[in-house]
């Protein structure tokens, strides 16, 4: 799933395609919306709020998308030829550019004054103007038996982290991904980590935790399962975290990071 630094930078491509002119053409191709027809309306924006998309136009209207596992935005000259098929579900378009959304895994219109009934569970944004580490902090401490890798990735607690950003950030940080919420002395300068290892990443392309940007060598334990740590020579442990049917992938070292 596209994380937090990912969706920032999906939205300023749709920024910079869509800001200020007026629709062409909105093709909405889900089913609750189909008939929806914002042509003519000025698109005002696009705000990216944890994983989640917001597109104000003209109107007090906002388009919110959600990626989800695979979906994402592609912004492309007017008139080009889209995705063949089921696979393209909403598609903004003005005189010069089009964005077409491929696999969306969230498509709604709401008004843009009612924006919170669709990201309003979500905790602070580690890349938005709203972010606070305090309130990120009293929201993971509210459930103290939970283990801190499933807490990290519950986003009514923090905005935009993932898998790839949980195990990056956990390893940093010396915490063994099973432990509890409550045995944390420092969750302050655990969120604080993550928030400028997603700021380093939100200008460019892929994820850069270690400083290399050889593709190798881009990441501490995400994507090395069974290879040695690049700490301690340790061989990284892979499993999964979370109940079904929500369990997710993680990664550690068995050494850097104790029980």
């Amino acid at each position: 799933m596209p994380e937090g630094d990912a969706v920032y930078r999906a939205a300023t491509r749709l920024r910079g395609a869509l800001d200020g002119r007026a629709l062409t053409r909105s093709d909405f191709r889900v089913p609750k919306h189909a008939t929806a027809d914002l042509t003519g309306r000025a698109v005002l924006t696009t705000l990216s709020r944890g994983k989640h998309l917001l597109t104000r136009v003209e109107g007090d209207l906002t388009i919110h998308t959600h990626l989800r596992m695979d979906g994402s935005w592609q912004v492309m000259p007017a008139g080009r030829r889209t995705a063949p098929g089921d696979q393209v579900r909403l598609i903004l378009a003005n005189e010069q550019w089009q964005a077409v959304g491929v696999r969306l895994g969230m498509v709604d219109l709401v008004r843009t004054g009612e924006e919170e009934r669709v990201v309003g569970h979500l905790g602070p944004d580690l890349l938005g103007p709203d972010w606070d580490p305090d309130e990120a902090v009293r929201r993971l401490r509210a459930a103290p038996g939970r283990t801190i890798g499933e807490a990290l990735l519950d986003q009514r607690n923090l905005a935009g982290i993932g898998t790839i950003y949980r195990a990056e950030t956990l390893f940093l940080r010396g915490v063994w991904p099973w432990k509890q919420v409550g045995e944390i002395d420092d969750l302050n300068g655990l969120v604080s980590l993550a928030k400028r290892l997603l700021e380093a990443n939100k200008g460019h392309a892929g994820t850069v935790t270690t400083g290399d940007r050889r593709p190798a060598n881009q990441t501490w334990v995400y994507g090395r399962a069974g290879r040695p740590c690049r700490r301690c020579g340790t061989r990284i442990s892979r499993g999964e975290m979370g109940a079904q049917p929500q369990e997710r992938l993680i990664l550690w070292c068995a050494n850097c990071q104790p029980r």
